[in-house]
């Protein structure tokens, strides 16, 4: 996953709770990156912190596969 950073052409990944996110078109995500976190990584952690809760956000990605 890690080389879906958005760069060189690349889709921007995230994966949150071990499902991996289409960021690429998100407006939120513009530059493959968001609020300092980049794209390409697993992002659970930081989610749980900042939008527990908040599943609605997750259900506005396009979910591309499964971490494992």
């Amino acid at each position: 996953m890690t080389q879906f950073t958005g760069m060189n052409g690349m889709p921007a990944y995230v994966a949150v709770n071990g499902v991996v996110y289409d960021v690429t078109n998100n407006a939120a995500w513009s530059l493959a990156t968001h609020f300092g976190l980049k794209a390409g990584n697993d992002l659970t952690g930081e989610f749980a912190s900042c939008h527990a809760g908040q599943n609605w956000i997750l259900a506005q990605l396009k979910p591309v596969g499964r971490l494992v």
